[in-house]
């Protein structure tokens, strides 16, 4: 009778007894790389770039194919920017524009270090080639940047006439009221 209680009682404590598997590390990349990304802004903001650059190149790394790594890749052409490097700015902003075409800041931001390679002339000539609506955004910026208002206006205005169902067209139209503003005088 004693073996049977012993029997029930071991059976029962191991039910009982409050037994969990350990947690485990699950490595997910992307929160990884969004982790890398902050430390990056973090030490940019310290102005310590180069530990801010190598941050940023880790994020792109480990995520590189989502719209997330354009936000790293911006966070890598500002940097690039900051320190004086508007060449190495330039591809950073390129790939930001090729991985989320639909966000005018990363057109903005390219169009101010073309300004800063001082080849505002020579990529209006590209891009008025390129016959992409989304070039035409490009376009116009580059026009706005260069201080032709008028032209920057017209190719703005044809993009929001021509592609109004588009996420970026409400930032497009945005920009178009601000130029009419500046060409006001306002």
């Amino acid at each position: 009778m004693k073996k049977i209680l012993i029997i029930v009682l071991m059976f029962f404590a191991v039910f009982t007894s409050g037994y969990k598997k350990p947690d485990v590390y699950v490595i997910d990349a992307s929160k990884d790389a969004q982790l890398h990304n902050n430390r990056g802004v973090e030490y940019r903001s310290e102005k310590c770039y180069y530990a801010a650059i190598q941050e940023f190149k880790i994020a792109i790394s480990l995520s590189p194919n989502t719209q997330a790594s354009a936000i790293y890749y911006t966070n890598l052409g500002d940097t690039f920017m900051e320190i004086g490097y508007p060449d190495m700015a330039q591809d950073a902003y390129e790939r930001a524009l090729n991985q989320y075409s639909l966000n005018l800041l990363y057109y903005k931001n390219l169009v101010k270090c073309f300004q800063a390679q001082n080849i505002i002339p020579v990529k209006i000539q590209q891009y008025s080639k390129d016959k992409s609506p989304l070039s035409r955004i490009m376009l116009g910026l580059l026009y706005a940047q260069n201080g032709d208002l008028r032209r920057a206006i017209i190719t703005l205005d044809d993009f929001a006439m021509s592609e109004p169902d588009l996420m970026i067209t409400s930032a497009v139209k945005q920009e178009l009221r601000e130029l009419v503003k500046q060409a006001n005088g306002q």
